[in-house]
């Protein structure tokens, strides 16, 4: 299967960023590319903080960076991002930080040059309301929370 060509983004380096490496991918199927913060801080327990990183990006227009937590510091820390996936739009310049958020029992030190969250670049499709009266009948229907059930193991 044919890879697609990459998106170029313009990124600004601030002064922060020097010595640091800009996001990269860490193999060829992955989807995210490694950020690493550009400052050092602690995360008690419960706590969240912007984390800088150091850049300025200017995504096309069409596109956003999806801003995710990383599986190992989520599952061995319990650091996460908490909005998850954040969302850095096309026309916004400021500094790149990512928020993240300490789910664990133990203060978390996040060092400069540290892999911080994952960025994945994404198509932003947009939407248009079309008002009706009536909406098309489906088997789920208005069932909200929970309504299509649980699956257990042995079931069926």
């Amino acid at each position: 299967m044919h890879s697609p060509e990459p998106v170029p983004i313009m990124v600004r380096r601030l002064p922060h960023f020097e010595g640091l490496t800009l996001p990269e991918y860490a193999t060829d199927g992955a989807a995210g590319m490694d950020v690493l913060s550009a400052e050092d801080v602690t995360l008690h327990p419960g706590e969240r903080w912007p984390v800088a990183t150091g850049l300025a990006v200017a995504i096309p227009h069409g596109y956003e960076i999806q801003v995710r937590p990383r599986s190992g510091l989520a599952l061995k820390h319990g650091i996460s991002v908490p909005n998850s996936p954040g969302t850095i739009d096309s026309d916004y310049r400021g500094e790149l930080k990512v928020i993240l958020i300490n789910h664990g029992q133990a203060p978390f030190e996040v060092r400069r040059g540290d892999r911080i969250a994952q960025l994945v670049i994404a198509p932003v499709v947009r939407a248009s309301w079309l008002k009706v009266e009536e909406l098309d009948e489906t088997k789920r229907g208005e069932g909200g929370f929970g309504s299509t059930g649980v699956v257990s193991i042995g079931d069926g």
